[in-house]
């Protein structure tokens, strides 16, 4: 390991001991490139260790060079299990390259807990009903609108009962299924204009 390598090593044990069991610190010497890890804390995460070789950014970068002198938050499986990395280069004091410091968090438990708590959340709609399930939707709504207006005499209602009875139906959702405007003029013995009219006033555009 070279000289200056080894005042990293206090820095990789640091890292490892503060993020936990499920984070791994390694600290590469590039003087070997085919056995650079010299020091692993925590190597149970992706099973590095010491005399292996350089793994995603670092042998990247010696290959090929990058504009920056570190990379953050790259993600790659191993054993099964998701890997979230990121990697610092180490020169010395001319500039020249000695090695690198990789941090691997294991986010399995964390992605798991993501799903888990995504069960919990609002899902997306489906953008198209399945006919027969649109055909139970919409016998539901008839239903509600009949029985809203059950044992009532629409002719006797004035125009702020009828205005109330469409309150109550545009609260409850009655107007998001196609036809229900329709549906309401009829049992009220009104047109649809009407309708249209009492929901306009109901929702405050009058």
């Amino acid at each position: 390991m070279h000289p200056k390598l080894k005042a990293y090593i206090p820095m990789v044990d640091m890292l490892a001991a503060t993020f936990g069991d499920e984070c791994e610190v390694v600290l590469h010497d590039i003087a070997d490139p085919e056995h650079s890890v010299v020091y692993v804390a925590n190597g149970t995460v992706t099973g590095r260790e010491i005399g292996q070789g350089f793994e995603h950014f670092v042998k990247n970068t010696i290959e090929h060079g990058v504009s920056s002198e570190y990379a953050v938050n790259d993600f790659f499986h191993k054993k099964g299990k998701l890997i979230r990395t990121s990697s610092v280069l180490i020169r010395d004091d001319d500039g020249s390259l000695l090695g690198a410091m990789c941090i691997n968090i294991d986010m399995t438990r964390t992605q798991q807990q993501i799903d888990y708590l995504k069960g919990f959340m609002p899902q997306p709609k489906p953008e198209l009903i399945q006919e027969n399930q649109g055909q139970r939707v919409e016998e539901m709504v008839l239903s509600l609108i009949d029985n809203i207006l059950s044992g009532v005499d629409v002719t006797a209602l004035s125009r702020e009962e009828r205005i109330e009875k469409i309150r109550f139906m545009e609260t409850r959702g009655i107007f998001q299924l196609k036809g229900s405007i329709d549906q309401v003029a009829e049992r009220l013995g009104v047109n649809r204009v009407t309708v249209y009219s009492y929901l306009d006033e109901v929702r405050g555009k009058r």
